[in-house]
């Protein structure tokens, strides 16, 4: 969770409160993750002092939406030679590229058409050896060989042509079939689009020399993990997006396997294992410091100096925007951000200050929340009722959006205590929290992934992410010698 200036959620609405809430994510571009998200796409232009302009504001928006950078020179020096190996064996070879390890948790990978690669540290821990990550980087090279982002871009200037056509129609029913036409088209020619990247990555991954089937097992890793997220947060990730712009995960997978079967007999596969764990050994894994922790129902955030508890049944997620919270199957959500207000202004005037609409004027009252000067409010949406509470804890203000869809007493009174577990963290309590990281450790005799899960760190479904982090089927066994991954603190 990041600092929010008043400005940014100036016209924050009840409506969209729930809305960020229920989804659990405030989703960004992204091409190598899961269905549904997108690609971020620069347009193919000729280089020169405006479009490298562009591309370094590109590059700068791309590092804020993730996290910055992560820097680790070993990492990198090891992803960079993968990369050069790709490169060397692509129809493009005098291309050059630069790839940067952004400091994010969510499992994405994209390019930009200058050359400019981005892997988050979520997908490199998600991998298990060099082949899998060759797979996504080489897919990447094929976007920007294919000039697949300037293919897409005009044809989605052709759809916004078609929906302007569309508003300028009587009948509006005409124009939103139309419309939806339209993107239907544009989302089946982005799906056309990844199955060529995929085929033509599964190629360069093959001519370098390392595994083709690298792609397949790392897509169906990545599935696996989309679906125990979903899972731990009540939701269900089976259903595919019709208008995504990816095909739905076992379809590639299939796909994948049937591209690296033109290639199993060349003799190379080389996997590189050893070689790739021994990198990300230490990585940090799940969120970084700078933006606090979820620890169960509990969040702490020790730069900041705040931890607070979520109601019973709340399950967290820390975004770069806020901490979102849900109740599955008991409509209720929560949001956590921080702001900066005026030290002149009180908190009932912020609460009315029109940040947030439809608030019930008899309700806004101030209290103090452990010490701390703090207001409160309710306020009413077309399907749910909010308890609202902002805190002032040093030169922030914290703002806490309790959304249900039936309202009563209980539920408020959930609320209030919940509130009340929002104090300042102690000096021990900040030394004592550390990352977790990725621990890469050899499988002694008779041990099993059953064994080693339990020292995985504060972490649930323990075996599930065991088996899901090291590409292991339910019925797989460890061999003694086998070199794992675990989490630690």
């Amino acid at each position: 969770m990041v600092l929010i200036t008043h400005s940014h959620l100036k016209s924050f609405r009840p409506a969209a409160a729930a809305a960020a809430a229920a989804v659990m994510a405030l989703a960004v571009a992204a091409c190598s993750s899961m269905p549904g998200e997108r690609q971020i796409f620069l347009p193919d232009l000729p280089k020169n002092a405006e479009t490298t302009s562009a591309s370094v504001r590109e590059h700068q928006r791309v590092l804020s939406a993730y996290g910055g950078a992560y820097e680790d020179p070993k990492l990198h020096a090891k992803l960079t030679s993968v990369v050069g190996r790709l490169v060397a064996a692509s129809d493009r070879p005098d291309l050059s590229y630069k790839i940067t390890i952004l400091n994010s948790p969510a499992v994405n990978a994209f390019a930009l058409p200058n050359g400019q690669l981005y892997v988050t540290r979520g997908l490199l821990g998600l991998a298990n050896d060099s082949a899998e990550f060759a797979s996504v980087m080489s897919h990447e090279l094929a976007h920007v060989i294919a000039r697949h982002a300037a293919t897409r871009e005009e044809q989605a200037r052709k759809t916004e042509l078609i929906s302007n056509v569309n508003d300028t129609l009587s009948d509006p029913h005409v124009g939103a079939m139309a419309l939806a036409r339209s993107k239907i088209a544009l989302a089946s020619f982005s799906r056309s689009q990844e199955f060529e990247a995929d085929g033509i990555g599964v190629g360069i991954a093959a001519r370098s020399g390392f595994d083709p089937f690298g792609a397949s097992r790392l897509l169906a890793s990545m599935g696996r993990n989309a679906e125990l997220r979903a899972t731990a947060r009540g939701g269900d990730s089976r259903a595919p997006d019709f208008l995504s712009s990816h095909p739905a995960t076992p379809e590639r997978v299939k796909n994948a396997e049937t591209s690296a079967r033109q290639f199993d007999a060349t003799g190379s596969a080389e996997r590189d294992k050893p070689a790739y764990l021994a990198s990300i050994d230490g990585m940090i894994y799940g969120e970084d410091p700078v933006d606090g922790f979820v620890r169960g129902r509990r969040f702490l955030h020790p730069k900041l100096g705040f931890t607070f508890m979520a109601p019973e049944g709340f399950v967290l997620d820390n975004t770069a925007q806020a901490v979102l919270g849900m109740k599955e199957g008991a409509g209720q959500a929560l949001r956590l951000d921080v702001v900066k207000v005026s030290a002149e202004q009180s908190l009932i005037e912020y609460l009315n200050s029109g940040w947030i609409e439809n608030i019930d004027n008899g309700s806004v009252e101030e209290l103090s929340v452990n010490g701390f000067p703090a207001a409160t409010a309710t306020a009413t949406g077309n399907q749910w009722a909010f308890r609202l509470y902002v805190v002032r804890f040093g030169s922030e203000v914290y703002r806490f959006i309790f959304a249900t869809k039936n309202r009563t007493i209980e539920t408020d009174r959930t609320f209030r205590e919940a509130i009340q577990t929002f104090r300042r963290l102690s000096l021990q309590e900040i030394r004592s929290t550390k990352p977790l990281r990725l621990k890469i450790v050899k499988v002694q005799p008779g041990e099993t992934a059953e064994t080693i899960s339990i020292r995985m760190a504060l972490l649930d479904h323990q075996l599930e992410r065991f088996r899901i982090l090291n590409g292991l089927e339910p019925s797989e066994r460890l061999k003694a010698g086998d070199l794992v991954k675990i989490i630690v603190e």
